[in-house]
Order: C-alpha cells, then structure tokens, then sequence
C-alpha cells in the first residue's frame, strides 16, 4: 500500500469516526428532546387538573406547581406526575398534600 492510499485510509477512518460521535450526540439530543416533551405534557395536564378543580386560570395553576416544587425541592415534572396520577384515583403523598393546599390557601388569600 503507498503512503497516499495509507494516508487516504487513515482520513476516511478519521471522517468515519467523527461521523459515529456526531449520530451519538444527536442520538442523546433527540432523546433529551423526546423527555422534555413528555415533561411538558404531564405538566400541562396537571396544570387542568388544578384549573378544572381549584378553578383557577393557568397561569396561576403553573405559578402553583412551581411554588410546591420549589418548597418541596423536587423537580415539577415529578411533582406534574403525582397530580395526573392523583387525578386518576391514586392518593398524594401528605407532605405534598399539605403543601398544595398551604399554596392554594396563600394563593387565595393573596389580592
């Protein structure tokens, strides 16, 4: 093999490479993608969920979701997810009860 044919090989070895590392990361990117769009959903519904039975507007039930989130420190998505499920019949666990009916009470009390 000549220096050129060796030197050719080792480029498009280089290119095929670069090619394997850029279809991982958007690999990662679209799967990221895919996880914030779900997020987004759940925390829609939850957000109907508190509109439909505190009788809220959506602005102030996502204000809600992010004040409980944030007292309670876990991710709104997560919290999202345990409203949806309490909507379906499933309890909520009683410190984020409590902590939802506080928000609500401070939310209602406040002009």
């Amino acid at each position: 093999m000549t220096t050129f044919a060796l030197s050719e090989r080792r480029s498009q070895a280089s290119d095929l490479e670069a090619a394997l590392q850029e279809v991982e990361r958007l690999r990662a990117e679209n799967a990221q993608l895919r996880q914030a769009i779900s997020s987004h959903a759940t925390v829609d519904r939850a957000i109907g969920v508190l509109v439909a039975r505190a009788g809220i507007s959506p602005d102030d039930g996502f204000g809600i979701l992010r004040e409980v989130s944030q007292h309670l420190n876990i991710r709104l998505s997560v919290l999202a997810a345990e409203i949806v499920r309490h909507a379906r019949g499933a309890g909520l666990p009683p410190r984020l009860l409590g902590e939802l009916h506080a928000t609500l009470t401070r939310r209602a009390e406040t002009p």
